[in-house]
């Protein structure tokens, strides 16, 4: 693939509605009916099959069945005693900014009277058990871990539950050494769909789970939404698909702090994108001559040239431009390198996380500054928010009316009950107030 095609330079305003559309559009991934019927079948044989489908998978994709299924405690113990100084220091920063920043997102309960004698309350009870899955194809996560484990402990979740890939057998010695840092005990080595299916189902030895949440592949992404369309099977955390970053600077911008954001994205997947917009042709020229030059120093050069033939930088008449195509667009990370970030944040409305100036490049969110890094892609943050301590939480409502509360309300229930036609809704309200002497 020649440089040429890479980051190519578009003018939006030239551009008619259909013509924006396809500019803005994500890959696709071409084979995703195909993916989701053999994931689907992948499901099925989980659930059936039990342990020995889930080592045969991991034997067949993952380069050699684990010697067991589950982790054992001292092989954890090892991997934490083995990491190195720094990278353990680094490991714990990143879990207590993470951990402040959720502790402080756990809600107070809520208790009112919506009128004398009518009390309405909100309580929260946690999730009982939840499934965290964490990649290791092409590299270990652990951060990815640190991003779900910490917020379902301060939720209060009871059992976490940890599938990661085995690489030739084995769990990368990082990712155990984080679990143990996050206090996650139940650590299986299996990954992929195979993985969902057994958190969702359960098997001899991988206990079933309520939830599952963290990122995955578009082979894992398609599982966590087959089995939550089964009641039997587990919730899944929000929608996800390839990473994508979209970027919007003016010419007070430094372009190679520019180009290197759009790259951190990229890198992820041949199915990433990243979008820079901006009205300064002179700012897209050294975006893209600074991301070519970087591109050669950087060890996933392969993932990087096709996710960049996906990418765009475009040429809009001004800011409001700029906004108003992110907004449409609702990207997973958005990064306003402009003058004044701040004016322009009071005016996003689609995006899963925003990074403010030239000082917050977006490696800070995925990796320690304390916000969450599993985010919804593929335009679904016009609707959806990223991975939270709510994600962790049932919020359960109550009420409870006294007598002279069931006197002043009783009525107005009793009357919508039958404008609705729904007369044995008014017989459970009227019996109470014929108990207290008033007349329905």
């Amino acid at each position: 693939m020649t440089t040429d095609a890479l980051l190519p330079i578009v003018a939006a305003d030239a551009l008619d509605g259909a013509a924006r559309r396809e500019l803005l559009a994500r890959p696709a991934s071409e084979d995703r009916a195909e993916i989701v019927a053999l994931v689907r079948e992948t499901v099925r044989t989980v659930r059936t099959g039990g342990d020995a489908a889930v080592i045969d998978y991991a034997r067949r994709f993952d380069g050699g069945a684990p010697d067991r299924l589950r982790v054992p405690p001292q092989e954890l113990d090892a991997a934490l005693a083995a990491l190195p100084s720094a990278d353990r220091a680094a490991l714990e920063r990143a879990i207590t900014n993470v951990r402040a920043f959720h502790a402080a997102q756990l809600p107070a309960p809520l208790s009112l009277e919506t009128m004398p004698g009518v009390r309405c309350e909100r309580i929260t009870r946690p999730l009982d058990s939840v499934g965290l899955y964490v990649p290791g194809g092409s590299a270990p996560l652990p951060s990815a871990l640190i991003m779900s484990a910490i917020p379902a402990a301060l939720a209060g979740v009871r059992r976490r539950v940890l599938c990661t890939p085995a690489r030739g057998g084995r769990v990368h010695p990082a990712i155990l050494a984080t679990a143990r840092l996050c206090g996650v005990d139940e650590v299986f080595a299996v990954g992929g769909a195979q993985a969902i299916a057994a958190l969702a189902y359960g098997t001899e030895t991988i206990p079933k789970v309520d939830k599952i949440v963290g990122p995955g592949s578009a082979w894992v992404t398609a599982a966590k939404q087959v089995v939550a369309e089964d009641p039997q099977g587990a919730a899944l955390d929000l929608p996800a698909g390839p990473s994508e970053v979209l970027v919007i600077a003016d010419d007070s911008a430094r372009a190679e702090f520019v180009a290197a954001d759009l790259l951190a994205q990229a890198e992820h997947d041949p199915l990433s994108q990243a979008l820079l917009l901006t009205p300064s042709r002179e700012l897209a020229l050294a975006v893209r001559s600074a991301a070519l030059r970087q591109l050669q120093a950087l060890s996933r050069g392969d993932i990087l040239r096709r996710s960049l033939a996906r990418s765009r930088l475009i040429l809009v008449p001004d800011l409001d431009t700029a906004i108003e195509l992110s907004n449409e667009y609702a990207p997973e990370h958005l990064l306003l390198q402009v003058r004044q970030p701040r004016m322009l944040l009071e005016r996003v409305q689609n995006a899963g996380s925003v990074f403010l100036g030239p000082w917050s490049p977006e490696p800070m969110g995925d990796y320690c500054s304390g916000t969450n890094h599993v985010l919804p892609t593929y335009g679904y943050a016009r609707a959806y928010s990223g991975l939270s301590v709510f994600d962790f939480l049932k919020r359960i409502t109550v009420q409870e009316l006294t007598e002279d509360g069931l006197r002043g309300l009783g009525p107005t229930a009793s009357t919508l009950a039958r404008l609705e036609g729904l007369d044995a809704h008014a017989l459970a309200v009227d019996l109470r107030l014929n108990a207290l002497g008033t007349a329905p």
